[in-house]
């Protein structure tokens, strides 16, 4: 018989959906009942792709025995991460309050039924004592007496977290701050980054890695910014690429299908946990196409056009936008989808084709998992090609119909579960990442799926004229987050970058004025979590550290000054420094965990180099090979046509942009409101840019 989240749109919910658990989706329903019960609130919050979760409901919610105890002494509630991160949030800042450790998924928290505020907390617990986990049955029972025998200690208790729990709500001011400089800050970051830095494969601290593509693009900034002044810190870049590279070449890289996983479980990236996540590749999309800007790479253009492929095959909805994630488990065990016998290998491909894929993906080597094989790139292609002793193209030929035939072979197989919901925030930053790899690798058909993404969340997330943060089956559901209101003013704005639409202009403009009406802090400065009319929560985040996504606060500052800017918008501008003011003693106390605000501090308080041009939209081309050449991350180009709205035009722009009427080009390069005189022609242009930085 199912439970009440057999109704509900979630796919994680509904794999919950026959428990013998009597769940419930959080909902005033359930936390009237516990309140009115007096008993604990059973919090449990997961998502769809998560192995632990997985492994933890077979072991206990699917458990007659436990499933008696939750029913008997708990109010039991089932929360998908996805779709409200607000929960997420604060029960994991809850869970390392209550434990000093980190948080994760499953986050099992037990709550007090009259003020939400949890009294104790874990992650995964097992079904019996294990590993130095107590069962889970046996923990239940214990939390029910102490709940029943020590209720005082624990309201006092929950008094001491919900205290702690406000003074993180707001920050204070700059002036309250060390007054670090600027450069000081960035510098100290990059040393930190630099201390925690593996040498040998990549990435930063031992294991598990992850991609961390916010740190990246901190370093790879850096080593531009010391470039610029003619003193390249060429560790930094150096920290960049190799990451980059032994990421690319790890078994966290799907080398058959493309796309990476979520983080790797070793030190070299060999062994993935196996899940797939959209976030996680709209933002390495992003990264691996900046790093392109520097200059070819065959690895790096792999995992770039990898990603989309795999983006346009296995994730994008019949109308465009991409669905949320990939299980990392099919058939019921971790990763078989992925993994490889030698001789399954050897049977599919001939032997010229068998012998390039042993060689340069370690079949020639002990298996790597579990008797099996992940592929997994010991050696550079360059070195693989002279060692079999093969022309470069033949090998080529043979590397590709190799891979062909193992993909067609693996599509055979039964695929990971996919988590077909559409998450705003997750598809900005796909639309982010897509949008700057048409525009590098010169694909319009990747512009155009940017588009109908950006189209279809327009069209379909919208109600009443609110964003909201998720779709599944028509049904668009819970007002929209920091977090979407932001990704999705980022990627309007690369896209608009990418190719002016006015539409593109009018629904930047109008996240811009939701992001200032309902998210603002107007008394300390930035962004909160939640809107200002959301559900009342025991505390309400304004985030800023680094995690497994940019913090909402770095990229509204980010997309907030890039709007003002263009549209000659000083509120926007204004809203960027109080929130660069306000997270500034956060990023004194621990730089190399905000490597996302200290690009956002970067962009906030020195003005872009914005490049704009005029003229009939079929004339652009060769104007933009010039504006867009080479990796210049404080560099904004439009090409604006002269027959967009013209309230969407820079405002402060010569009036010899009237020039366009006539059929003529015209570019400007402006810093801050002040602009070039009218440039006329793309060779000007080019010369122009190649005087340097204008600051």
């Amino acid at each position: 018989m199912s439970n009440r989240l057999a109704d509900e749109t979630s796919p994680y919910l509904r794999q919950h959906a026959d428990n013998p658990v009597d769940w419930y989706p959080w909902s005033d329903e359930a936390l009237s009942l516990a309140r009115r019960r007096q008993q604990p609130i059973l919090l449990s919050i997961g998502y769809s792709a998560c192995h632990w979760c997985h492994v933890m409901a077979h072991e206990s919610f699917e458990d007659p025995e436990v499933a008696a105890v939750m029913n008997g002494h708990f109010v039991n509630v089932k929360v998908d991460r996805e779709e409200r991160p607000d929960l997420d949030k604060v029960y994991q800042l809850s869970h390392q309050l209550l434990t000093q450790a980190p948080g994760g998924w499953p986050l099992t928290m037990f709550l007090d039924p009259d003020t939400l505020v949890p009294f104790f907390g874990g992650t995964y617990f097992p079904r019996t004592a294990r590993h130095g986990l107590p069962g889970f049955r046996d923990l239940l029972v214990r939390i029910v007496d102490v709940f029943e025998s020590r209720r005082e200690e624990l309201s006092a208790q929950g008094e001491k977290v919900a205290d702690v729990l406000a003074s993180l709500d707001t920050g204070p001011l700059s002036g309250e701050g060390e007054g670090v400089a600027d450069e000081a800050l960035l510098q100290s970051a990059r040393d930190a980054l630099a201390a925690q830095y593996d040498s040998a494969d990549g990435g930063f601290g031992r294991s598990p890695k992850f991609p961390m593509p916010g740190t990246l693009e901190r370093l790879l900034r850096h080593w531009a910014g010391t470039a610029r002044a003619g003193q390249p810190d060429r560790a930094a870049l150096d920290m960049v690429m190799t990451t980059l590279t032994r990421m690319a070449r790890g078994g966290i890289h799907d080398h058959l299908g493309g796309g990476f996983c979520r983080y790797a479980t070793d030190r070299r990236w060999m062994v993935p946990h196996f899940e797939k996540m959209l976030y996680d590749n709209g933002l390495l999309l992003g990264l691996y196409t900046d790093a392109l800007a520097l200059g070819p790479d065959p690895l790096f253009e792999l995992a770039v056009t990898g990603i989309v492929d795999w983006l346009e095959r296995d994730m994008r909805h019949p109308e465009g936008a991409f669905h949320a994630a990939l299980d990392a488990d099919s058939e019921g065990e971790e990763g078989r989808y992925y993994l490889w016998r030698r001789n399954e290998v050897k049977r599919l491909l001939t032997e010229d084709e068998y012998l390039v894929i042993e060689t340069l993906y370690g079949l020639d080597k002990p298996a790597n998992f579990e008797g099996r094989w992940i592929l997994h790139r010991y050696d550079a292609w360059a070195g693989v090609v002279s060692r079999l002793s093969l022309d470069t193209g033949e090998a080529a030929a043979l590397w590709s119909s190799a891979r062909e035939k193992m993909l067609a072979a693996r599509t055979t197989r039964e695929a990971p579960a996919l988590d077909d919901k559409i998450l705003t925030s997750w598809n900005a930053l796909a639309i982010h990442g897509l949008a700057k790899a048409a525009v590098q690798l010169d694909r319009p058909d990747w512009l155009d799926m940017a588009r109908s993404a950006l189209d279809f969340l327009r069209d379909r997330l919208f109600v009443d004229g609110r964003l909201m943060a998720t779709w599944k089956d028509g049904v668009a559901r819970h007002p929209a987050y920091l977090d979407d209101h932001a990704f999705l003013l980022q990627a309007a704005l690369t896209l608009l970058g990418a190719g002016w639409r006015d539409e593109d202009a009018r629904l930047a403009r109008t996240l811009a004025e939701a992001l200032l009406a309902r998210f603002e802090d107007t008394e300390a400065g930035g962004f909160f979590f939640t809107a200002h009319d959301h559900e009342t929560l025991i505390c309400r985040p304004k985030p800023t550290m680094d995690d497994a996504v940019p913090p909402g606060n770095a990229v509204a500052a980010r997309a907030l000054s890039d709007l003002g800017h263009l549209l000659g918008d000083a509120r926007y501008l204004e809203a960027a420094n109080r929130t660069i003011d306000w997270a500034r003693k956060a990023m004194e106390a621990h730089p190399a965990g905000h490597c996302s605000m200290l690009t956002a501090l970067e962009e906030v308080t020195r003005p872009p180099e914005l490049i704009v041009i005029r003229g009939p939209a079929g004339s652009f081309a060769p104007w933009l090979a010039a504006a867009r050449d080479g990796y210049r991350p404080r560099r904004r180009v439009y090409a604006i046509p002269a027959a967009a709205d013209p309230r969407l035009v820079p405002p402060y722009l010569p009036r010899l942009v009237s020039a366009d009427s006539a059929g003529k080009t015209t570019a400007y390069r402006c810093e801050g409101f002040s602009c070039s005189l009218p440039i006329g022609a793309p060779e000007a242009l080019a010369a122009e840019l190649e005087r340097g930085d204008p600051r």
